[in-house]
């Protein structure tokens, strides 16, 4: 079995955006609810061409794509033990998985969703625009819990607003989401976009139902699959569909030392 070398389990966070204004407001909510044994890094991308605050269009995403991409190839070999792809779209997520030797890819959908069918059979997602829902529907589905969704509702705020005016926002999630329970049978509510941290609490002591912040499913997931591979060594699986491509071919490319994309990086200890 493999022994970690490092004192903690490195986690990264990854807001896949070109400015850096949520990383220290999102680096202290997980701050507040990591172990002592994690070492938290919060990174966003470094592309001054692009100075995007949110990620709601494909087009937004395909620009961003690589850099995420490199940011994963840098943490795998800088050591770090799981990184978190902070987007409730997951995008990237197979593309860093198949590069990353040493390091868990995490992203909040998957971890979303998987958190909420250990705590009720149907759940419905709270997103911010209708644009969102069939993108984010086919995440769902493709993750095999299409029989668990209930519904996705659209509270009709951007991504980059959610904050803006916290209790409004609340006070639409808790509309949609009474909405999805007594209309759609939901038995726990996932709030669609990582730009919602900490407002899950009231939202739930409301309305009764579990209310999962992806955020803080997507770290606690990343933090314990961290901890997992220092005890139990366990690794990505880098054979069949996750074979990444050969050492080789990337260096004669010139894909094997790619320039890092980070741009801000905050570190908790």
């Amino acid at each position: 079995m493999q022994v970690h070398t490092n004192s903690k389990n490195r986690v990264r966070w990854l807001n896949p955006i070109n400015l850096p204004h949520y990383d220290e407001p999102m680096g202290q909510a997980l701050a507040s609810i990591k172990q002592p044994s994690t070492e938290l890094q919060v990174i966003s991308l470094g592309n001054p061409d692009a100075p995007m605050d949110n990620l709601e269009y494909r087009f937004y995403e395909a620009l961003v794509t690589g850099d995420i991409v490199r940011a994963a190839k840098d943490s795998d070999e800088q050591d770090v033990d799981a990184l978190v792809i902070g987007c409730f779209y997951d995008l990237a997520l197979e593309d860093c998985r198949e590069i990353c030797n040493n390091t868990i890819v995490v992203a909040p959908c998957q971890a979303s969703v998987q958190l909420a069918a250990n705590l009720a059979n149907r759940f419905s997602v709270i997103v911010g625009q209708d644009k969102w829902i069939e993108q984010m529907t086919q995440r769902v589905h493709s993750y095999g819990y299409r029989d668990y969704l209930a519904s996705m509702r659209a509270i009709n705020i951007s991504a980059n607003a959610l904050q803006c005016d916290p209790e409004h926002t609340v006070s639409r999630i808790i509309e949609q989401g009474r909405l999805a329970i007594e209309e759609d049978k939901a038995e726990a509510l996932i709030l669609g976009c990582t730009c919602n941290f900490g407002l899950y609490e009231k939202v739930q002591e409301i309305l009764g139902v579990p209310v999962i912040d992806p955020l803080i499913a997507a770290f606690k997931q990343a933090e314990n699959l961290a901890a997992m591979k220092s005890s139990l060594g366990l690794k990505p699986s880098n054979l069949w569909s996750s074979e990444p491509p050969p050492t080789s071919e990337l260096s004669r490319f010139g894909l094997d030392a790619p320039s890092s994309a980070i741009g801000n990086c905050i570190t908790f200890n």
